[in-house]
């Protein structure tokens, strides 16, 4: 497992001085460590508890209670589909099963070569446009199986060392 590198640490403690508390940090330290690595290591839970002043047990406290944090190494590419009532009811079972089917995992598996991942989630807060999905920090609302399909076999294709960005596709965005 990896501590912060100093890069990583630099970045950490310009958030911690933009605060009052240095503890307020914390958050976006977290995602400092785990832009580094994918994840949230054991040593940069010790270093980020060093840097902001704060006992390693409070930061694992937080990174283990809040779901965008990983604990272990996950895909590359990671999409958050609701579970919830509207999407249920719209479909969102179906696009479970799509993607068990099209990646061969099951939620909260990553893939063999380390690429995808998925998972169910509760409500993404877009009720009115189910079933939706969250990759990155982009919603992909009224999805449908083509534009997920259409959606993996373009992450596919990308070089590995390409950016994790969420591609535009047409037809995937709220109608207006």
């Amino acid at each position: 497992m990896a501590s912060l590198t100093e890069s990583s640490r630099e970045r950490v403690e310009r958030l911690a001085s933009r605060y009052p508390e240095r503890r307020s940090a914390l958050l976006p330290a977290l995602y400092v460590a785990q832009e580094q690595d994918g994840y949230v290591t054991d040593e940069a839970i010790e270093d980020i508890a060093g840097i902001l002043g704060i006992s390693p047990a409070e930061v694992k406290g937080v990174a283990s209670f809040y779901t965008m944090y990983y604990n272990r190494p996950v895909g590359r590419y990671i999409f958050q589909v609701c579970g919830t009532l509207s999407c249920a009811l719209c479909g969102a079972e179906d696009v479970i099963r799509f993607l068990e089917q099209k990646l061969g995992v099951r939620a909260g598996q990553t893939t063999a070569d380390g690429k995808f991942m998925f998972e169910v989630v509760e409500c993404l807060g877009a009720c009115g446009s189910a079933p939706v999905m969250l990759f990155g920090d982009r919603y992909y609302e009224n999805l449908t199986l083509d534009q997920l399909d259409r959606l993996i076999d373009e992450l596919r294709s990308r070089p590995a060392e390409e950016p994790q960005r969420a591609p535009q596709l047409t037809g995937m965005e709220a109608p207006d």
